[in-house]
């Protein structure tokens, strides 16, 4: 990725950008009027050098990223992010990210309704927050494969969960860049959905982006409310639950190992007051 085209927002980007261009200057790629424009956006990380360019009749000075950079930037803007979190799980998941990050990326785009439809909500807050990460994922998004996860019996999972949700393996078995027994993806689930108690061999971090969400760690324990930023560890077999609330569930997962086991539900008798509960926002 050249760092002439690195997302808007992203802390030092502005400065970066002026440097890849004084390197394009010095080879002869670029004019001293191109030049001047890059300069003067460098002072904010956030300022798109395009209008000026074109006031000075230039258009493109790079070529359009592909899908492929599109895919590393996400990768890496995932990295950046889950850099700046605390906690156990943060460590392994970077480790088995940095093992993986630099394969061949495949790119088999796979549309999907829920994206479609709750994608956009759930970046708003973010990109208030972290745009440059709200931005990667949205130019990652039409080139990634969503999925809505039919693995779960539904009448044990729930027709709400069974069709109001997606995901995309970025880094794994089934992923844009392929990797052993190790996945890192992107969550997405609708407004008000209960993802109900279930528990998993893989140890799993979920590092949400939005919020606030409901938790438990098990059947008849309290429900604890999570604002984003606030990562999740879940080790192997652990039981846990989600309750998301009035904005889009949107997390950044991790699981390091054993990650072809199936999940199994297990089962509650309060699932449908927790479905019709309403978490303030």
């Amino acid at each position: 990725m050249s760092n002439l085209s690195l997302p808007l927002g992203a802390k030092g980007s502005g400065r970066a950008r002026y440097a890849a261009a004084m390197d394009l200057y010095q080879q002869g790629r670029i004019s001293p009027a191109v030049l001047e424009v890059y300069r003067i956006a460098s002072a904010r990380d956030g300022q798109d050098p395009a209008p000026m360019l074109a006031e000075i009749g230039v258009g493109t000075v790079m070529a359009p990223a592909s899908a492929a950079d599109q895919v590393d930037r996400l990768i890496d803007a995932a990295d950046r992010y889950i850099a700046t979190l605390s906690g156990r799980g943060v460590a392994e998941v970077r480790a088995g990210l940095n093992l993986w990050r630099g394969g061949e990326v495949h790119v088999t785009p796979k549309a999907n309704a829920v994206v479609n439809q709750h994608l956009a909500a759930a970046l708003a807050p973010l990109r208030a927050t972290h745009l440059a990460l709200a931005q990667s994922i949205e130019a990652a998004t039409p080139y990634l494969t969503w999925i809505t996860y039919d693995g779960y019996p539904p009448d044990e999972i729930g027709a709400d969960f069974a069709q109001g949700h997606a995901y995309a393996s970025l880094i794994g078995e089934a992923g844009n860049i392929l990797a052993r027994d190790y996945d890192l993806g992107i969550f997405l689930i609708a407004p008000h959905v209960l993802y109900r108690d279930h528990h998993h061999a893989a140890p799993e971090l979920y590092a949400p982006l939005t919020g606030p969400h409901g938790w438990r760690f098990g059947p008849k324990t309290p429900l604890i409310v999570k604002r984003a930023h606030h990562p999740v560890w879940n080790d192997a077999h652990r039981p846990h639950m989600t309750k998301v609330g009035p904005t889009p569930f949107l997390a950044l997962f991790g699981w390091i190992s054993d990650v072809t086991q199936v999940a199994q539900v297990i089962p509650s008798p309060d699932w449908p007051a927790l479905e019709a509960l309403r978490l303030d926002p």
